[in-house]
This record gives structure tokens, sequence and C-alpha cells, in this order.
């Protein structure tokens, strides 16, 4: 099992429906993949004084769990996922970063 870590950051900031819609709809086209074990969307939980730091600051976190490098690969490349985030990139433009990694817990 490896876990994909991506650090999702609006360039704006997004209503709380919005940004609950955006997690609603990955979460969807992820599942519905039928290559994903597990699923998990947090909000950032700003810090004061954060936006004096220059880095990527996150506006969510997801995590999608799958058994291997090629499942993620193929849950990636499926016209869903695409949909999406073509979709959402219109309508709202985000940065992501992202790590692949074996379960931290």
């Amino acid at each position: 099992m490896i876990q994909h870590t991506m650090i999702v950051s609006f360039d704006r900031p997004l209503p709380d429906a919005e940004l609950d819609q955006y997690l609603s709809d990955i979460e969807r086209a992820m599942l519905d993949t039928g290559l994903v074990a597990s699923f998990a969307a947090r909000r950032h939980l700003p810090v004061p004084g954060e936006e004096a730091i220059p880095a990527l600051i996150a506006t969510a976190v997801v995590q999608v769990g799958v058994a291997d490098t090629e499942a993620l690969a193929k849950a990636f490349s499926a016209p869903g996922i695409h949909e999406v985030i073509e979709h959402w990139q219109s309508r709202h433009p985000y940065k992501v970063a992202w790590a692949n990694h074996e379960p931290l817990a």
C-alpha cells in the first residue's frame, strides 16, 4: 500500500461551500476509478503569521491510498480525474505539491 498525499493550494481563498464541493468532486472521481483503497481530505488549519513565510501554504490536504505505483498511475490517467481537475482549474486556479510514500502510521 502506498499513500499519495497532495497539498492543494488555491490561488485565492474559496468560500467554504466551494472548497467542500472541490473535495467532494476529487473524492468521487478518485473512488470511481475503482483503484483507490482509501481517501481522506482535510482543510488546512491556518496559523497567524504563516502568510509571511515564502512557502506553498495549503488550502487543503488530500490523501489517497492505493495498492502500488501502477494503480496510482492508472487512477490519475482516468478520464474522470482530468475532467474534475480541468473544471476546477478553469474556475479557481490552484497548485499542487505531492509525495508518494508508505503509510505514516
